[in-house]
């Protein structure tokens, strides 16, 4: 009789309908020694189930957040650390850069947009492979008129 209870009970473990009264009832049968030996297989699965019951977390749990580094104090030093040198930098500078002579400032414009020009004629020969990109889909455009020709056919 007890047997076929604990298969019933197993029965209804399987397909979660057990209460927990149910399932201590397993737990106390398949711990004990006198298990048949056709339900041998499930003893060792409620044997761990007991050892899980009766582990402990002993580690402490740290409650306190860990100090995070303020970035609004770096902004406003950095900002500060900028303003003194811009301060310095004004009071120190009687430099304008400019010229008394206007063929000399001339001259310094000249040159420095030939330098301009030829770091920005640098930058737009490596870009010459875009043309290729544009002939290629330039060809694509055919298939336009092949699907135009396409839905002349079919209509």
């Amino acid at each position: 009789m007890v047997l076929n209870n604990i298969e019933k009970l197993l029965e209804k473990y399987e397909n979660g309908e057990t209460t927990l009264k149910e399932e201590q009832v397993l737990k106390n049968y398949f711990t004990s020694d006198t298990v048949a030996p056709h339900l041998e297989i499930y003893k060792p699965m409620f044997a761990y189930f007991l050892g899980n019951q009766q582990e402990q977390f002993t580690k402490d749990v740290p409650l306190k957040t860990k100090n995070k580094f303020n970035y609004k104090w770096l902004s406003v030093a950095a900002v500060a650390v900028l303003m003194i040198g811009f301060y310095f930098k004004s009071t120190t500078q009687n430099e304008l850069g400019t010229y008394e002579d206007p063929q000399k400032a001339y001259n310094e414009v000249v040159k420095s947009l030939a330098m301009i020009s030829t770091q920005f004629n640098k930058g737009a020969s490596t870009v010459g492979y875009l043309d290729e990109l544009n002939k290629g889909t330039a060809t694509l455009g055919y298939l336009n008129e092949i699907e135009n020709t396409k839905n002349l056919i079919f209509k």
